[in-house]
C-alpha cells in the first residue's frame, strides 16, 4: 500500500500539479494587490464623485441598491492577468519541452489512431485464420466499416 503512495508521488503530474498550484497561489496574491492598488483606484477615479465607487444606484437615496462594478471588473483583470501568465510562463514553455523532447526522442506526441486501428484488425483476421473461422473476420471487418 506505501509502495503505491509513492508511486503516486512520484510521478511527474502530481509534483507538477503541487508547483503549478502554489505558484498559482502566490502569483494570485500579487496580481491581487496589484489590481487593488492600481486598478481599482482608476475604476474609482471613472465612478465619479459618488461614495461607493465605480457603480450603478438603483433608487437614488439607498446605498442598498448600489449595484458594484468596481470590483466585478476587477475580479475580471485578476483572472485575465494570472491566466495569461500562467499561459505565457508555463504552458508554452511546457509544450515547447514536450515537442524538443519528442523530435530528440523520435516519438509521436500522440498515438496515431489509424495504425492501430489497422494492426488491431490484422491481429483480429489472424486470430480467425487460427480458429478455422476466416469468415469471422470478413463479418466483423464488414460491421466495423459500416458503423
Amino acid at each position: 500500500m506505501l509502495k503505491g503512495f509513492k508511486d503516486f508521488l512520484m510521478r511527474g503530474n502530481v509534483i507538477d500539479l503541487a508547483v503549478a498550484v502554489v505558484m498559482g497561489t502566490a502569483f494570485t496574491a500579487v496580481v491581487s494587490s496589484v489590481t487593488k492598488g492600481v486598478v481599482e483606484p482608476l475604476l474609482a477615479v471613472l465612478g465619479g464623485s459618488g461614495q461607493f465607487g465605480f457603480g450603478v444606484t438603483l433608487m437614488a437615496g439607498k446605498p442598498a441598491t448600489f449595484i458594484a462594478l468596481g470590483p466585478i471588473i476587477s475580479a475580471a483583470i485578476d483572472f485575465i492577468m494570472v491566466a495569461a501568465v500562467l499561459y505565457f510562463a508555463l504552458i508554452l514553455p511546457m509544450k515547447s519541452m514536450q515537442r524538443r523532447f519528442y523530435a530528440r526522442n523520435n516519438v509521436e506526441a500522440e498515438p496515431s489512431t489509424p495504425a492501430d486501428i489497422a494492426l488491431l484488425t490484422e491481429i483480429r483476421d489472424l486470430l480467425a485464420e487460427q480458429a478455422g473461422r476466416p469468415e469471422l473476420s470478413k463479418k466483423d471487418a464488414e460491421r466495423v466499416h459500416s458503423s
